[in-house]
């Protein structure tokens, strides 16, 4: 059955693949962003703020107006202002909370009701209806530079818990994935600290998210994509003489 998909925060390499990981998968995707999307994968493109109500309702109604129905919802938009908290404007903190947080909870708000609709009407389907959020392994190791990021995804984990506690028993699902460093390109030294020695792609966050939609026994959870990061000691790979011996020839044996 085709599902009807949004995913808001869809012109960024990871919201591009993850409307293509739906869209390939046979499922109507509409994609909701500040701007227009380049290279985009989705059946209609929306440009608005989904962190107010009015772009919020929108796009959850253009979504059932195209689908004929809402089984999944992404929450993939974000901001990152790098700046120590010294030097964090009044409009930098705002567009970072508004951005992830005040996105989540206008869209949750206006595309809750619909998706307990269609876990009602198609009860006997596993999976269900889901919201699955785009979080980051920021919400819990802490980065310089990263106050509102970090604020905001922290956030968002808590607000997708409390979703799925109140909605679990009508049949929604609530999840998010918390990706590391993404891309990397040019940045020296970008996969230090990875345990898989390097750093994640946007079609390997979509593969987690595109999971987590259909995980029907799965919610409230955070599934960390970051290569091992979170799981590794930092004194692994801070200490050149400890870094050194697990890098050689054999050392992880």
């Amino acid at each position: 059955m085709t599902r009807g998909v949004l995913v808001v925060g869809s012109g960024s390499p990871i919201g591009r693949a993850i409307g293509r990981a739906f869209a390939d998968a046979g499922d109507t995707v509409v994609g909701a962003a500040l701007e227009q999307v380049d290279d985009s994968p989705y059946a209609a493109d929306l440009v608005g703020d989904c962190a107010t109500a009015t772009g919020a309702e929108a796009a959850v109604g253009a979504t059932v107006e195209l689908a004929g129905r809402l089984d999944v919802v992404v929450l993939a938009a974000a901001t990152m202002p790098v700046a120590p908290i010294t030097a964090t404007t009044d409009a930098q903190w705002r567009s970072a909370l508004d951005a992830t947080l005040g996105t989540a909870f206008a869209v949750s708000r206006a595309a809750l009701p619909l998706l307990a609709a269609t876990a009602r009407r198609d009860r006997p389907r596993l999976s269900g209806p889901a919201i699955v959020a785009v979080s980051s392994v920021n919400a819990t190791l802490a980065a310089p530079g990263l106050p509102g990021y970090a604020t905001a995804k922290a956030g968002l984990e808590g607000l997708v818990r409390q979703l799925a506690l109140e909605y679990g028993p009508v049949g929604v699902r609530v999840n998010a994935v918390a990706p590391g460093l993404i891309g990397g390109d040019g940045i020296p030294d970008a996969s230090a600290g990875y345990p898989l020695g390097r750093t994640g792609t946007p079609e390997e966050v979509a593969a987690a998210v595109f999971f987590l939609a259909g995980a029907g026994f799965v919610t409230g959870a955070v599934l960390p994509v970051d290569g091992g990061l979170t799981i590794a000691s930092p004194a692994a790979f801070l200490r050149p003489d400890l870094r050194a011996r697990w890098l050689a020839p054999g050392g992880a044996a």
